[in-house]
């Protein structure tokens, strides 16, 4: 099973949902189709078993690291610091998982940027962000809601992306830089975006106030 799933992941990553039948993944498995129609009634049920495999595992990783950073901060969370128990937890994971939670990483990029695929990510990780966001509300209290919501939106855009690995950046910077240098992304993105929430929050706040 660890197999199939592991193989599906790797397909899905690549050629989407549509772009994959269970006869590919049994092909390259090794097995004949059959088996896993004995197992999967169809594709969507694998693409599902795929994402909740490992979905559970960064869920609650990142579940436990929010609410061990909101309660150490107390009164005074920051932006920077609860993007840093959201980011840093989950990439610690692409970085430590091997190439089957790299193959998980592009898998979901995949699926974030098409309409069945957000609907998994709903289902999987609405309770996570939602706990990010309310502690985003307590750090930055004068913000409009809204703000907080874009903000979120353009946060995981760029982690899409680096999870994607298309290796566009390698190309533009001549390979200065890596799409699969995630301890890179994971020294810079918490506190890019950061400024960036401060910015637009700050800037609308000085608008009211003006």
């Amino acid at each position: 099973m660890e197999q199939i799933l592991d193989t599906a992941e790797y397909l899905f990553s690549r050629h989407g949902l549509h772009g994959v039948t269970l006869k590919d993944v049994a092909k390259r498995v090794g097995v004949h189709h059959t088996l896993l129609n004995y197992y999967f009634d169809d594709k969507k049920t694998l693409f599902d078993a795929v994402f909740a495999r490992r979905a559970v595992v960064t869920i609650e990783k990142r579940m436990q690291a929010l609410d061990d950073y909101d309660r150490a901060a107390g009164d005074e969370p920051t932006v920077e610091g609860a993007l840093h128990a959201f980011l840093d937890t989950d990439l610690d994971l692409y970085i430590q998982g091997g190439e089957g939670w790299k193959n998980y990483g592009a898998f979901g990029a995949q699926a974030s940027n098409t309409p069945e695929g957000a609907e998994y990510m709903d289902k999987y990780f609405d309770p996570v962000v939602l706990r990010l966001i309310g502690i985003l509300k307590k750090a930055l209290p004068d913000a409009a809601e809204e703000d907080i919501f874009w903000g979120y939106h353009f946060v995981t855009g760029a982690l899409m992306l680096t999870l994607a690995r298309t290796g566009r950046i390698d190309k533009l910077s001549h390979g200065l830089c890596r799409s699969d240098d995630y301890e890179a992304v994971k020294a810079r993105m918490a506190r890019f975006m950061a400024a960036g929430f401060r910015d637009i929050c700050n800037q609308r706040k000085a608008e009211r106030d003006g």
